[in-house]
């Protein structure tokens, strides 16, 4: 084995997306490298790592590691480091893939490999280098869901967080490096390029390539080097909007289209929690965070991910900072202040909105409808019912049925 650190490849999708094929054809490809393979799976039973160790033809040269009951993003992470550790010192390779479970969130795992683990006793970072972040998409799948407005992925809840497959699926997409697109032959080529247009738009820094049962040239997921973690971490489609203030184009490919709406008044919780429950089927992607009158204290968080909705809490307004603390976020980016409200601070909305050929003239002027009025200005906002409480339904409150 070399002295050099090994590359690592992380395989990430939803249940069914093929990353189980797509493994085994990487492992029994003739690729000259000798590989470890860690296989995670939520049940009792490691299924994936039975089938991967059945049907790759795997010879003295490679090992299967089996993480069952619980994902490598949480619970598992430790165990997964032990076992990595061990590989490390009692054999020699070249290479490791890992195959996450359906429902792992992303960058607690590239975080694993990257910055290492406070709670295991070995340390990744001197003897891995992760390479490759690939995410597997089911093109049936979108396809599906385009037509009918279904979900993009149906599992159950993902592992401890309990957050909905389909935030799950949508983060896998937005912190990847490569992007494989299976199952194409199940579609038509028009639906693929609609399909590669939207997924351009939701990770416009990964590499989309086109697969059919999960065949693909290892070259496309091994030895990249593709991985940077600051990289990766700003590359979700909803960021790029923001940082570069994109608006919508109606001559956009495909009739994918996005916006970012901004507003310096607070909404109405109640309108616009009735509006977030109504966000039509054709908006993909909604993410950023809003001004709720009578909650001046944080600012609340947009999450649409297919057809689930998620809002609530999720941080502080800097105007909630002591005075010593915000002026060190003015010095560390200067055009926080040029903003700045002398009454209300850093209070305002910004929401990205990705979708595909939906009415976003309409939406503006619904979502202007939520903005309080003059009068309302001066109601005393403290007698607004908060429809983001209580706390244990601020997170589900507008789950779609």
């Amino acid at each position: 084995m070399s002295k050099e650190r090994i590359p690592v490849t992380v395989l990430s999708g939803s249940l069914g997306a093929g990353k189980t094929t797509v493994l085994n054809h990487v492992l029994t490809a003739d690729h000259g490298l000798d590989v470890a393979v860690v296989v995670n799976d939520m049940g009792d039973v490691n299924v994936d790592a039975e089938h991967v160790t059945q049907q790759s033809d795997l010879g003295g040269e490679e090992e299967v590691i089996e993480m069952s009951n619980g994902c490598i993003c949480c619970r598992l992470r430790g165990d997964m480091l032990d076992e990595v550790g061990r590989l490390a010192d009692e054999r020699e390779f070249d290479y490791l893939l890992v195959e996450s479970s359906g429902i792992s969130e992303p960058i607690p795992v590239a975080q694993t490999f990257a910055m290492g683990f406070e709670e295991a006793d070995f340390d990744p970072t001197d003897t891995y280098e992760l390479d490759t972040m690939v995410t597997v998409a089911n093109a049936h799948s979108f396809w599906e869901s385009f037509d009918s407005g279904a979900a993009l992925a149906t599992e159950t809840p993902a592992g401890e967080s309990g957050r909905v497959p389909e935030s799950v699926l949508l983060d896998q997409i937005e912190f990847c490096d490569v992007l494989l697109l299976n199952k194409c032959d199940l579609v038509p080529d028009d639906a693929l390029e609609e399909i590669e247009a939207v997924l351009e738009r939701l990770q416009p820094r990964a590499k989309i390539v086109r697969t059919e049962f999960g065949n693909i040239d290892p070259d496309e997921i091994l030895g990249t080097e593709r991985f940077d973690f600051q990289d990766a971490s700003n590359s979700a489609g909803w960021k790029h909007e923001l940082q570069h203030e994109h608006h919508h184009d109606p001559q956009e490919e495909h009739g994918v289209t996005s916006f970012v709406y901004e507003r310096d008044r607070p909404f109405h919780p109640e309108r616009i929690a009735d509006l977030l429950s109504e966000l039509p089927d054709e908006l993909i992607r909604a993410k950023g965070f809003f001004w709720s009158a009578g909650r001046e204290d944080v600012a609340m968080g947009v999450d649409k991910a297919g057809t689930s909705v998620r809002a609530g809490p999720s941080g502080q307004w800097l105007a909630n900072l002591p005075e010593a603390e915000r002026e060190q976020y003015f010095a560390a980016r200067p055009g926080l202040e040029e903003d700045w409200d002398e009454e209300w601070g850093d209070r305002m909305t910004r929401l990205v909105f990705i979708g595909r050929e939906f009415d976003d003239e309409t939406l503006i002027s619904r979502l202007d409808d939520c903005v309080l009025t003059d009068s309302e200005m001066d109601d005393d906002w403290s007698t607004y019912v908060d429809p983001f409480e209580p706390e244990e339904r601020r997170e589900l409150a507008l789950a779609n049925e």
